[in-house]
């Protein structure tokens, strides 16, 4: 074989190999930016979900039936907080197709001034668009605070095993003078004021700060079977224990007054709003805001709490 001969196939052979080297480039691009491209897909869709731009209402049917939930202890920062609910119950008024609203709770009761936010939002909603009627819907628990909220409905459904009631004030602590006194802690307490110290639970229960707490607790209990009188007005049929902070079962609440009839979601919105398709207007927390307030505002609150004293724990419950 001449000297041309094995040049030329030397050649030959090299630009096959480099060709090929560039095919294979070309190809491992392609791929990358294909990768790339599903990467960035996944990325936008989970920033759609977590900023909450999927699940609009637009495609749901003209007339439904709003549902909103008050779900656990009402109280700031939860679930049902005042700043929840209020907002969902706006946003339910105000949908134009919004034939009626279900307000279904199911909690234990919470912080009296939460309850009044809520309770007074109501009947100011009520007002404004009278022709939307609003449901209060019992699922297992309906009480003190809850009661509190459910009384400013038009009528309030439970389930005969439902409990409610619960119409009393509570504000509760501990007391931890005789372990300190064994253990021979010393309380070291500096206050400007002779009250500051206020219901401590690291100093003596006084007697005159337990009559201004048993004092302010009975204020806020007549606030509240006040606004129950109003709320449920002659359906009523008031018996001795009734604001006595006892409950009651669903069935047995219905003869007391305290409710209107058996009832779920669902039957309400079927057979007395007559929009069957319930629509959820509660808002709910996005992934961003869960992770903002893990990790922007644990460690504040886990402060404030290391300061809790009794005050803090008044609750309708």
């Amino acid at each position: 074989m001449s000297e041309n001969n094995t040049n030329g196939w030397e050649r030959t052979v090299l630009e096959k190999v480099a060709l090929a080297a560039v095919t294979e480039q070309r190809r491992a691009r392609r791929w990358g930016i294909f990768f790339k491209c599903l990467i960035f897909a996944y990325l936008f869709a989970v920033l759609f979900i977590a900023m909450g731009w999927f699940g609009k209402r637009d495609g749901y049917p003209d007339k439904h039936t709003a549902l909103v939930e008050v779900n656990g202890i009402i109280a700031p920062g939860t679930a049902a907080s005042a700043d929840i609910i209020m907002q969902g119950l706006a946003d339910a008024f105000k949908d134009k197709r919004t034939q009626g609203i279900v307000l279904r709770i199911n909690s234990p009761g919470g912080s009296p001034v939460q309850a009044g936010h809520i309770n007074d939002e109501i009947k100011r909603l009520r007002a404004k668009y009278p022709e939307i009627p609003l449901y209060a819907v019992v699922e297992d628990t309906c009480a003190s605070g809850g009661y509190y909220v459910a009384v400013a409905a038009d009528k309030i459904y439970v389930n005969k095993a439902s409990m409610i009631g619960s119409i009393g004030v509570l504000m509760n602590g501990f007391g931890f003078t005789g372990t300190m006194e064994k253990l021979g802690v010393e309380r070291r307490l500096l206050a400007a004021g002779e009250n500051k110290g206020f219901l401590d639970p690291f100093s003596p229960l006084n007697d005159e700060q337990k009559g201004h707490a048993k004092q302010m607790l009975s204020e806020i209990h007549e606030q509240f079977i006040d606004v129950v009188r109003k709320g449920r007005g002659k359906r009523l049929k008031e018996t001795p224990e009734m604001f006595s902070g006892l409950i009651w079962v669903g069935q047995k609440s219905i003869e007391l007054g305290l409710a209107d009839a058996i009832g779920s979601a669902e039957q309400v919105a079927r057979d007395v709003i007559k929009a069957e398709e319930l629509v959820d207007f509660t808002p709910r927390e996005n992934v961003a805001e869960r992770l903002a307030k893990r990790f922007g505002t644990s460690m504040a609150e886990s402060l404030v709490k290391l300061g809790v004293t009794g005050m803090n724990n008044l609750q309708l419950r």
